[in-house]
C-alpha cells in the first residue's frame, strides 16, 4: 500500500467537504456519542492483535474528532500549533 502525505488541515477539510451538512444536522451531542463509540472501539483494538483493525480505529477516531471540530468551528491544526508548538507549550501532562 502506498503511503500518502496528508496534513491534519487537509484531512479536516476533506471531512468537512464530504460530511459537513449531515454532521451539522446531527449536532454536537449526537456526534460526540459517535466519537465516544469510536474511542471505545479503539480501546478494544488496542487490547487485540489485529493491526489492520487497530489502524482503522485510529483513523475513525481522528475522523470523528475532525467532525466535532468542524461543527464547532475549530481549526484543529491551528489549535494544536497554538497549544503544542507555541512559546508556552504545556509542561508535564498535556
Amino acid at each position: 500500500m502506498e503511503s500518502q502525505t496528508l496534513t491534519l488541515a487537509q484531512f479536516q477539510k476533506h471531512i468537512f467537504d464530504r460530511y459537513e451538512k449531515a454532521d451539522r444536522e446531527r449536532g454536537t451531542p449526537r456526534t460526540f456519542l459517535w466519537f465516544m463509540e469510536e474511542v471505545g472501539e479503539l480501546a478494544t483494538a488496542l487490547n487485540g492483535n489485529d493491526r489492520a483493525n487497530l489502524e482503522e480505529e485510529f483513523a475513525d477516531v481522528l475522523a470523528w474528532l475532525c467532525t466535532l471540530a468542524n461543527i464547532n468551528d475549530v481549526d484543529l491544526a491551528s489549535a494544536v500549533a497554538r497549544k503544542y508548538l507555541g512559546e508556552k507549550r504545556p509542561q508535564g501532562h498535556k
